[in-house]
C-alpha cells in the first residue's frame, strides 16, 4: 500500500468510525450526567464509556501508524491538506503554548464557503468542539451564513 494510500485510510478510519465511536461516547456522557438516570444504570454506562474510549484510542493508534509509516507522497492527485494543516496548526499551539507565556490563546478558524455552520442533530462535530472548549474554560462564537463561516475560540493559558 503506497504511502498515500495509508494517508487516505487514515483521513476515513478518522472521519468515519472514529467520529462515530467519539459521537457514541458523547451519548453516553449525557445519559450518565442526565438526572432521571438510575445509579446502577449509570455505574453500566460508565464501564461502557472506558470501553468506548478504550476503542477510540486503539483507532487513533491505527490512525498513527499509518500516517507514520512511510513518507507521504506528492502528487498533483493525491494530495493530503487536512493532514498538513493538522500538522501546521499542532506546531503553532506548542510554540504559543511553550514559549510565549501568553494568558490568552485566541484561534480563529474563518472560510468564504456557503455557511450552514451549527449544531445539529446526530452530528456532533460542533457539539464535541464546545464541550471541548468548556472543559478548557474557554469561549467559542461561531457565526456562519450565506458568507462564510468564522469560528472564533478563547482559552486561558495557565502556566505551572
Amino acid at each position: 500500500m503506497s504511502s498515500n494510500q495509508r494517508v487516505k485510510l487514515a483521513q476515513e478510519l478518522h472521519d468515519g468510525i472514529a467520529q462515530d465511536l467519539v459521537g457514541l461516547g458523547y451519548r453516553v456522557d449525557s445519559l450518565v450526567a442526565a438526572s432521571g438516570t438510575p445509579p446502577e444504570l449509570r455505574s453500566e454506562l460508565r464501564s461502557l464509556r472506558f470501553v468506548l474510549t478504550e476503542l477510540v484510542e486503539k483507532v487513533r493508534l491505527e490512525i498513527l501508524t499509518l500516517r507514520s509509516s512511510g513518507d507521504v507522497l506528492i502528487s498533483p492527485y493525491e494530495t493530503s491538506t487536512q493532514f498538513e494543516l493538522q500538522r501546521v496548526f499542532a506546531e503553532l499551539l506548542r510554540n504559543s503554548l511553550e514559549h510565549s507565556l501568553a494568558t490568552l490563546l485566541t484561534i480563529l478558524v474563518q472560510d468564504n464557503g456557503i455557511g450552514g455552520a451549527s449544531e445539529k442533530r446526530d452530528h456532533y462535530g460542533l457539539a464535541g468542539i464546545t464541550e471541548r472548549v468548556k472543559n478548557l474554560h474557554g469561549d467559542i462564537d461561531i457565526k456562519s451564513d450565506s458568507l462564510g463561516t468564522r469560528i472564533i475560540i478563547k482559552i486561558p493559558v495557565v502556566h505551572p
